[in-house]
């Protein structure tokens, strides 16, 4: 296939389905522990790993780490991902064929599309949502029933509607393009090198899927170097009852809190378990994903997006 005709190739709808079905999977196993994890450390700056993962447990044991889940995890997850897999497979597609970028210079613009289109397409309400469930209190008086996460919900929007089920969604943003920017970026970089290494100067000599998950691996232990992004946003969507932070955040507003109150270590907080999310991420969304593309291309006929 020509770059020509390369560049003039549909866009592969597949990668809707395939992007849902890869980021369920990943949020359904490791990805939400360690997202309470990160979350919990975040909103709580002062506690160690130990103490964070206490907490908890002692909020329903196993089920701790799966807080925020069901809904809003799997909605989140569903529709992100499908958003991230068809957007940043044809910008990385089209940036190749049509401006001649490299694969690491594509990989990085194709992240930073998918990552800035999945924050404010879907991610807002979800990922706000997922944070005020693992961040607020579940103690209620004696004899109350504490609320449930639709009845937050209603209470937030009926409060300051969209705008308040959205808070925080600008930090998301700036997450989601540099998080995918750098995943992306980073794990064609690796690929690159892995090609050097072994010795496949074929474009059409695939990578195995160890080298693969390899690359991928990298690329997201290497994206976690944005988590004073990360502890912002967490904390302009907290429910963490704290007399001392600002009433109205922005991320400027949060990042002069945060640095005032817990110094350069704060704006790190959460960083480990980011890091272990960061890799499990990026290996289901980029590994996988590239070698899912190629699966269903066998039965479709087509030549998939990002073949490397």
């Amino acid at each position: 296939m020509t770059t020509g005709e390369q560049g003039k190739k549909k866009v592969s709808y597949s990668n809707l389905v395939l992007g849902a079905v890869l980021n369920l999977s990943e949020a359904t196993t490791l990805g939400q522990p360690l997202e309470v994890i990160k979350t919990t450390m975040a909103a709580n700056r002062n506690a160690t790993s130990v103490q964070a993962i206490k907490q908890i447990w002692s909020r329903g044991g196993i089920f701790g780490f799966y807080q925020g889940l069901i809904p809003w995890a799997w909605i989140e997850a569903s529709t992100k991902g499908a958003v991230l897999l068809f957007v940043s497979a044809d910008v990385e597609n089209r940036a190749k064929a049509g401006l001649g970028l490299g694969n690491f210079a594509a990989g990085i613009l194709g992240g930073i599309s998918g990552g800035v289109v999945q924050a404010y397409a879907t991610m807002g309400f979800c990922t706000c949502m997922k944070t005020v469930e693992i961040t607020r209190s579940k103690t209620a008086a004696a004899g109350v029933i504490p609320k449930s996460s639709w009845a937050v919900f209603k209470e937030i929007f009926a409060k300051d509607g969209i705008r308040g089920i959205n808070k925080g969604v600008n930090a998301v943003a700036i997450r989601q393009m540099t998080n995918w920017g750098s995943r992306f970026g980073f794990s064609r970089l690796v690929e690159e090198g892995i090609r050097k290494i072994t010795g496949k100067k074929n474009p059409e000599d695939q990578l195995t899927a160890l080298e693969k998950i390899t690359a991928s691996a990298i690329g997201g232990g290497l994206s976690a170097w944005n988590q004073p992004i990360e502890v912002i946003r967490v904390e302009m969507q907290s429910k963490k009852a704290d007399p001392n932070r600002p009433k109205t955040l922005t991320v400027a507003s949060t990042f002069k809190y945060i640095y005032q109150t817990n110094g350069i270590k704060g704006l790190y907080r959460g960083v480990t378990p980011r890091i272990g999310l960061g890799i499990w991420q990026t290996v289901f969304m980029v590994g996988f994903g590239d070698m899912a593309r190629e699966f269903v291309g066998k039965f479709t006929g087509d030549t998939p997006v990002n073949k490397h």
